[in-house]
């Protein structure tokens, strides 16, 4: 098997990706459109435009995998930049030959009664999701076709290191030590599964390199689910904080907020996750890779960094 991974995209996921294949002895570029440094040792970098399927093309040329690790900004640009980055990813995959490994989310499932299991149908209502859907869904067809090797891993909200403030649970973190309430979304004592992004990495390296796997969604082992309430209280004692008041954003609050404010208008169409039990199935990933989640302690130590390139 070829030896060469690409990954696309230099956040908590594609770093942590590039990590994992590192350790497993494997020869890792990262592509982002600066070529910045990740400073992981072993790890080369390019700068290229990944809109760009030539480019990305040429830069998979003898790759095993091709890992679609982009998060393109904030929600309000995906209409924008995700057709024409998910549309090369999938061109780039089909003419190198590599595996396309795709870093998914839950958002296609949409609102949904009762734990979230693979085979659940997409059935999105916002246009976060119902787009998500759709990069799986070309990719899924291209698979049948015959035209690629394809597969997805969805986890849910991320928690562990390199978060940071774009993270649930970790962006409270500054304001916790300096004893301010922690104003979350929705209910704060309703379950609710949260994925180390470690985990993601190691699932996603995994199913790529499993011909078994592919053409098919897994879900990333996970902790038990937990509520925004005990989640931050016990990343707040891992990170030697004290307990600070957890309370929930009123609704007419981020109502409000909505009607000014872009990025709220996109947060608001996800509401529907924080107000009814969002629990994630992944029974089946554990006993197809054997794959357990990182423990639970350790992914609140890690929360708790908030920063970091390896941990």
């Amino acid at each position: 098997m070829r030896n060469h991974h690409l990954i696309v995209g230099a956040g908590p996921v594609g770093r942590h990706v590039a990590e994992h294949l590192v350790d497993d002895g494997h020869d890792v570029v990262i592509a982002t459109r600066s070529g910045t440094d990740t400073g992981i040792p072993g790890v080369a970098h390019v700068a290229l435009d990944a809109t760009d399927a030539d480019a990305l093309t040429r830069a998979a040329s003898g790759a095993a995998v091709l890992y679609n690790c982009a998060n393109p900004g904030n929600y309000t640009v995906w209409d924008q930049v995700w057709p024409l980055l998910s549309a090369a990813l999938l061109s780039a995959a089909e003419r190198s030959g590599a595996v396309y490994a795709i870093t998914g989310t839950l958002y296609p499932y949409g609102p949904v009664d009762g734990p979230m299991r693979e085979g659940l149908a997409d059935a999105a209502t916002d246009h976060k999701g119902m787009l998500r859907a759709q990069m799986w869904a070309n990719a899924l067809a291209a698979h049948k076709a015959g035209r690629v090797r394809a597969v997805e891993v969805r986890g849910s909200d991320y928690v562990g290191v390199g978060i940071g403030n774009n993270g649930h649970i970790s962006r409270h973190i500054p304001a916790a030590r300096r004893g301010k309430t922690a104003w979350v979304f929705g209910s704060a004592d309703l379950p609710h599964t949260f994925t180390d992004v470690r985990d993601v990495a190691r699932t996603i390296t995994a199913a790529a390199l499993d011909e078994s796997s592919h053409g098919r969604i897994w879900h990333v082992p996970s902790n038990e689910a937990r509520t925004q309430r005990e989640v931050l209280n016990d990343v707040f004692q891992a990170a030697g904080i004290s307990p600070v008041p957890v309370r929930s954003l009123p609704g007419s609050v981020v109502a409000a907020a909505s009607i000014v404010a872009p990025f709220m208008r996109e947060l608001r169409q996800m509401r529907y996750q924080w107000e009814r039990p969002y629990v994630l199935d992944e029974s089946a990933a554990r006993s197809h890779f054997g794959i357990e989640p990182t423990p639970w302690n350790d992914v609140c130590m890690r929360t708790a960094q908030r920063e970091g390139a390896r941990a």
